[in-house]
């Protein structure tokens, strides 16, 4: 029995429908699912570096409004009178600021995290697509891509001596109570809030917080603290090192050299009482120079009233007219006559004082008998 022709149209219809579902429902080919992996792995990276770069600008801010209110809390405690209660409790001003940091900081380290993952994933999808397009029996097209080498969002010791700075700021902390002395109160914190600032900026710059120009500019200016510091703890006898404008071991080691003579917290780091400390040693060397000035001075005057060429006071004032004198005995002694008492002139005074000490301790030839004498 014949179908009709009606029924037999519908029914090539659905058939071929049905191969034409077949093959639009089928798998895609291993290269076109290989390279839908790729578009979406590339995607997924494009937001995990959009995410980490608002994530580090987040941590930046973040990390900025954290350090102002350390420098702030620095201020109160240098130009203010501030009370033992005011010390202690000062630091709980820096709870939201210290906490929004450390969260910016996690939160940024996750996001270089996911965007290491992404790359990755990007690495590997673009690995299968290679071995799809080489097909079962071929070799890939090309070799894989080398994964960009990751980096911390900071270095290590960074991280590790901003830890290290704010677990001796909470222990600062911890050990005032209303029995502590104001002036202990006081050192104990300045000292640590000034070694956290500097931890904490240290992690800013190493973070990319700051532009080139910013960077450079930052790094000139502690290059030229550090160079007149080591220079200062070179003129009190605390430092022999390099004056290289590097805070290292040796410059920590000096002034926590200075922290121990002084009796002050031993940190390593500069804050107002080491410095105080520094500017009275550097002081009381002046004073020790100025001293030692006036005693030279008073032996040349005195050593020139000897020699006959000068009347004056013998008072350690130096003065044009004693500038006067030398030049007269140094043109005496037949040196160049500079008005200065240099190498030359202390040579040839020595050199006449020994020709007059020759001199006298040789004895007079005899005298030889007359004629008359008989």
């Amino acid at each position: 029995m014949r179908m009709p022709v009606r029924l037999t149209v519908v029914v090539l219809a659905v058939t071929v429908a049905a191969v034409g579902l077949a093959g639009c429902s089928g798998d895609a080919s291993p290269v076109e699912r290989a390279e839908a992996q790729v578009s979406a792995k590339e995607k997924a990276l494009s937001e995990a570096e959009s995410a980490f770069t608002s994530a580090s600008a987040e941590f930046c801010a973040a990390g900025k409004d954290y350090i102002d209110a350390l420098d702030r809390y620095g201020d109160v405690l240098n130009d203010t009178a501030p009370t033992v209660g005011d010390v202690r409790d000062a630091g709980a001003d820096l709870a939201e600021p210290r906490e929004d940091a450390f969260e910016g900081a996690d939160a940024a380290s996750q996001a270089q995290k996911d965007v290491v993952d992404a790359q990755q994933e990007l690495a590997d999808a673009r690995a299968a697509l290679a071995e799809a397009e080489a097909g079962p029996s071929g070799t890939p097209s090309a070799p894989a891509a080398e994964l960009p080498s990751s980096t911390p969002l900071a270095p290590a010791s960074s991280v590790d001596r901003v830890k290290q700075a704010e677990s001796e700021f909470a222990a600062a902390e911890a050990a005032v109570t209303d029995d502590t002395p104001l002036v202990d109160a006081s050192e104990q914190f300045n000292s640590a809030a000034v070694a956290l600032e500097l931890a904490w900026l240290r992690l800013f710059v190493d973070a990319g917080c700051l532009s080139d120009e910013q960077t450079v500019q930052a790094e000139e200016a502690v290059r030229a603290y550090t160079t007149a510091l080591q220079q200062d703890l070179t003129a009190v006898g605390l430092y022999a090192g390099a004056i290289d404008g590097v805070y290292g071991p040796q410059t920590v080691q000096a002034v926590e050299d200075l922290q121990r003579a002084s009796g002050l917290p031993v940190t390593g780091a500069m804050d107002k009482a080491t410095a105080e400390a520094l500017q009275a040693a550097l002081i009381a060397l002046s004073g020790a120079a100025a001293q030692e000035s006036v005693a030279s001075t008073a032996a040349v005057q005195q050593t020139l009233k000897i020699v006959g060429f000068w009347d004056g006071p013998v008072d350690g004032m130096w003065t044009p007219e004693l500038t006067e004198a030398v030049s007269a005995f140094q043109v005496e002694l037949g040196v160049e006559p500079t008005g200065t008492v240099d190498a030359a002139t202390i040579s040839a005074f020595e050199k006449a004082i020994a020709d007059l000490e020759r001199a006298a301790s040789t004895p007079d030839p005899s005298p030889s008998p007359s004629a008359s004498d008989g």
